[in-house]
């Protein structure tokens, strides 16, 4: 798939196949999910999580989160989106759109999606699986996961924690119903 260029419109080449995306974020209870470029919380186990769920994928990202690394993520595709494509250094493909970064995608599936906001917004419709680190509090931040259709969701498996300063949060994996 990575010798397949995208359309001028930004889409796949007709007949290309598209290939599957989720969705990987940890999400407060009010939906926040960063806050000044970082997260608003510490959870190693989510960190783990995320490592492994990712390991030998594509990870697909904007551009701010991109900049919130500390360098490309290793043993994966990383792919970031913007506009601004001299905004991405060494390590990563930059594209200019998520269709595009799907295009792109030369790991087995799943394609992940990393954030941020407006991504996962785009990415959201496309998505067949989302896996979720629900925390059970609210957070301050100024990045927030979009709402969704829950009843486009089933749930799948649900692993409850609860971190070392008290904090209850959950790994919970969903897999799309109906809509896309």
């Amino acid at each position: 798939m990575s010798d397949r260029p995208a359309s001028p419109t930004g889409q796949p080449p007709a007949g290309a196949p598209v290939p599957e995306l989720a969705i990987v974020a940890a999400v407060a209870s009010n939906g926040v999910i960063g806050v000044a470029g970082g997260l608003p919380w510490r959870l190693p186990d989510d960190l783990r999580r995320f490592r492994a769920l990712t390991r030998g994928h594509a990870v697909i990202m904007g551009r701010r989160t991109w900049e919130s690394l500390r360098g490309p993520l290793p043993d994966r595709q990383n792919i970031v989106v913007t506009s601004r494509a001299d905004r991405a250094s060494a390590g990563a493909e930059v594209v200019a759109t998520l269709a595009e970064a799907l295009a792109r995608v030369a790991m087995p599936p799943p394609a992940f999606c990393i954030g941020g906001a407006e991504l996962y917004r785009e990415a959201l419709p496309r998505a067949r699986a989302l896996h979720l680190t629900e925390i059970g509090r609210p957070f301050d931040g100024d990045v927030s996961f979009p709402a969704f259709a829950r009843d486009e969701w089933r749930e799948v498996a649900r692993e409850s924690h609860v971190a070392s300063d008290g904090l209850r949060y959950a790994f919970v994996d969903y897999v799309r119903v109906r809509g896309a």
